[in-house]
């Protein structure tokens, strides 16, 4: 006897829809509302503006002239290509994305380090989350949410979150055990060791998972441009329905300027993490003191 799997979970989008097709309204609207607003002060600005800005911020995370020149140069390009309406709406569909992702990702990784308990319900539900083909993700938010923008984004967030969770629960477990004791041993809480030693010296590897966050996310944006999301993602479809090589190309292309950007911008900003991992290590050597002179006879 063939199982209906399938059929079993259909059956249960379609309860959910009867039962809580309220709160997928609400969902959208919300949404809706959150990313109009981020489209609109992203579009609204004059481009150089942005590009400026844009060019501001990877100066100051990556410190590197290359990356800087490189947002003076490629934004531009995008606006030669008449697609800066299209790039800033998928900057704004990624923001959103990342910003509701990290927002789930980052609690369940810290959860998960936690609790070992929770590590292992949540391992096999990522594993699932990464291997599914994304196009899957698309099938039920289209029920849920219609065609549009807010299906995109539900598809998006479910395939970001899992780097979110791993590399936030990698970030935390493989401190060192010698600075948690030491910070047992001065009385400190469990909420103050988290907040004050664990979190900031995991930063480096929460970086590293925002990083790919932002990269999945912008990923799956463009696929999202098959159920209706717009953008960038509308642009490559358009391109891909009409054999339109050139249309293709340049969206594909400011796509690659996104990405890269992004990509260099937030991986600079992990090296933060670093240079603050130095200054606790530093804080803590001080705070311990010199080593009484019998040990270190021993």
């Amino acid at each position: 006897m063939r199982p209906d799997i399938g059929g079993w979970f259909a059956s249960i989008i379609d309860w959910m829809l009867a039962n809580f097709g309220w709160f997928f309204d609400g969902v959208a609207w919300l949404v809706s509302q959150i990313v109009g607003g981020v489209e609109f002060v992203l579009v609204g600005l004059h481009p150089f503006l942005i590009i400026g800005l844009l060019a501001a911020a990877a100066a100051a995370l990556t410190r590197s002239l290359g990356i800087t020149l490189f947002a003076a140069i490629a934004f531009p390009l995008i606006v030669s290509m008449g697609l800066w309406v299209e790039s800033m709406s998928t900057l704004a569909v990624v923001l959103v994305s990342v910003m509701f992702s990290l927002a789930i990702g980052i609690p369940l990784g810290i959860w998960a380090a936690l609790n070992s308990s929770v590590s292992a319900v949540i391992r096999p539900v990522l594993d699932l989350m990464q291997a599914m083909p994304v196009f899957v993700y698309l099938i039920p938010a289209v029920f849920f949410f219609g065609v549009g923008m807010v299906p995109g984004i539900a598809a998006t967030i479910v395939f970001s979150i899992p780097p979110a969770v791993r590399l936030t629960e990698l970030g935390i477990r493989k401190l060192d055990v010698e600075l948690l004791e030491a910070a047992m041993a001065f009385g400190a809480k469990r909420g103050t060791i988290l907040k004050e030693v664990q979190l900031p010296l995991a930063f480096s590897s929460i970086m590293a998972g925002v990083n790919q966050v932002i990269m999945l996310a912008l990923s799956m944006v463009v696929v999202a441009g098959l159920v209706g999301a717009g953008g960038l993602g509308g642009v490559v479809v358009e391109g891909v329905a009409q054999l339109d090589t050139a249309r293709g190309f340049e969206g594909g292309l400011a796509v690659v300027i996104l990405a890269v950007y992004l990509d260099r911008v937030t991986s600079g900003a992990r090296s933060i993490g670093d240079v603050l991992r130095n200054r606790r290590i530093r804080k803590e050597q001080r705070a311990a003191g010199p080593k009484p002179a019998v040990a270190a006879a021993h």
